[in-house]
């Protein structure tokens, strides 16, 4: 049996920690321990090792409905971070193409191809229509 297998077997029946709280932990704990390297702090030491601790606890954890759980909670609390990001990130990759532009009465963001001039723009969701320069 090889080493791979031996691993395996033993994580069999555990959580694994393959979510996005745990990504999370880890960047943060990364991130502490390169401040901590830099800085005299004794702390941001100690918050690393309780993190990096923590990620393990719920990589080995038998209990996973309430890893899922806390994940599920985590995702809940930050997703209008990570709606913005998404968005933000969409924007900047299709910046080139297409414009976008926020309806003035509902907030609704539309996109518009970009190099068509002045053109009238009907909002999909309250239907205002608005004209606007691409």
């Amino acid at each position: 049996m090889s080493f791979r297998d031996k691993i395996a077997r033993f994580m069999y029946g555990r959580y694994g920690g393959r979510d996005e709280l745990n990504k999370v932990l880890w960047i943060v704990t990364l991130i502490l321990l390169v401040v901590s390297m830099f800085s005299r702090i004794s702390l941001f030491y100690y918050a690393a090792l309780a993190l990096l601790i923590y990620c393990y606890f719920r990589m080995m954890s038998r209990n996973i409905p309430k890893r899922y759980a806390e994940n599920q909670k985590f995702l809940q609390a930050t997703s209008r971070i990570r709606g913005k990001m998404f968005w933000s990130k969409e924007h900047f990759q299709q910046r080139k193409y297409y414009a976008f532009y926020k309806c003035s009465s509902c907030g609704q963001k539309v996109r518009v191809p970009r190099g068509k001039g002045r053109i009238e723009i009907t909002c999909p969701k309250c239907h205002n229509r608005f004209i606007k320069t691409t």
